[in-house]
């Protein structure tokens, strides 16, 4: 049981931030198990290998990125939640659960609880996801950022130190020298070494996320899976997996096209310095943005949802 924040209201009456019966949905006791049986299955199948790998000590410098991070245990993932708007019958097991109310037959999320404790995420999540789907994807940073990270540095200084650099220290350097860098995502950005930070054309801040983050960032579409987490127990489970294999398969193509060397990992690299690998990445980077759109918008409903409690 989640003991920071007190118990929601018990399932004798209905909670205070509990939708009214009409605007809710209703799953059966065989409805909602059903659910989260079928949740915990597929959240098992894409943690598995990182709980064993924390269990032995271990880290995996593509696949546990999202763990380490973002910083949420494996096991988060794990809690199906229905989202707001679903009235779960005979669930007296999540009564004292945070941030879930009591409806008389059952209990639901309890989205004023939410919106009292958490309205301002709530407010920057909507505003960064629904202006993002405002804006055409930007789609000629040819992941760069991940080169700006370690331009001139010295191998000490590497943030992935157990892998090689593809290029070694001097040819990365001169593909960071021979483009053209605009990164638009602050928490990309403020990884930049110093000597990388002026060659960037933007200077994104935190405060100005909302402004200027774009559906082609790698970094924006992983952070859809960023806001699922911060918007929970609001956000229903399904969502919430499908957010989290999208920032995965973009891990993994940030680090394919990254600087350093992971084809020992078993990863194809894709060589961003060439016309070829360039095309590659465009066209995964397209495909990534089109496949985050319907996530943002359902992510968008979610903070409505919450922020009209």
């Amino acid at each position: 049981m989640d003991t920071q924040h007190p118990p929601a209201a018990r399932a004798g009456a209905p909670g205070p931030g509990a939708p009214a019966p009409a605007e809710r949905e209703q799953l059966t006791r065989g409805e909602w198990t059903a659910r989260e049986a079928a949740h915990e299955r597929r959240a098992h199948v894409l943690t598995a290998a990182a709980v064993e790998r924390r269990r032995l000590g271990r880290a995996h410098p593509v696949e546990d990125f999202l763990f380490t991070y973002y910083s949420w245990a494996p096991g988060k993932l794990r809690r199906w939640h229905p989202g707001v708007g679903v009235e779960l019958l005979d669930a007296g097991e999540r009564e004292g659960w945070a941030h879930y109310a009591g409806t008389g037959r059952g209990v639901a999320v309890d989205a004023a609880s939410l919106r009292a404790q958490r309205e301002s995420t709530v407010r920057l999540a909507r505003d960064v996801l629904a202006a993002t789907r405002t804006r055409p994807a930007q789609l000629g940073c040819f992941g760069l950022h991940e080169w700006a990270m370690v331009h001139r540095s010295t191998p000490e200084q590497v943030r992935h130190a157990g892998l090689p650099l593809r290029l070694g220290h001097a040819g990365t350097d001169a593909v960071v020298e021979s483009h053209r860098i605009r990164c638009s995502h602050y928490d990309a950005f403020r990884f930049f070494t110093p000597s990388a930070v002026p060659r960037n054309e933007l200077r994104p801040t935190r405060t100005q996320q909302a402004a200027m983050e774009q559906p082609g960032c790698l970094h924006a579409t992983m952070d859809c899976y960023r806001w699922a987490m911060k918007l929970s127990p609001a956000v229903p489970g399904e969502l919430l997996l499908d957010c989290f294999e999208l920032a995965r398969d973009v891990r993994e193509l940030d680090m394919r096209a990254s600087p350093y060397d992971v084809a020992p990992l078993g990863y194809e690299p894709v060589p961003i310095e060439t016309p070829e690998g360039k095309a590659q990445y465009v066209r995964a980077q397209r495909a990534f943005a089109e496949r985050a759109d319907p996530l943002r918008a359902a992510l968008v409903e979610v903070c409505d949802a919450v922020l009209s409690a």
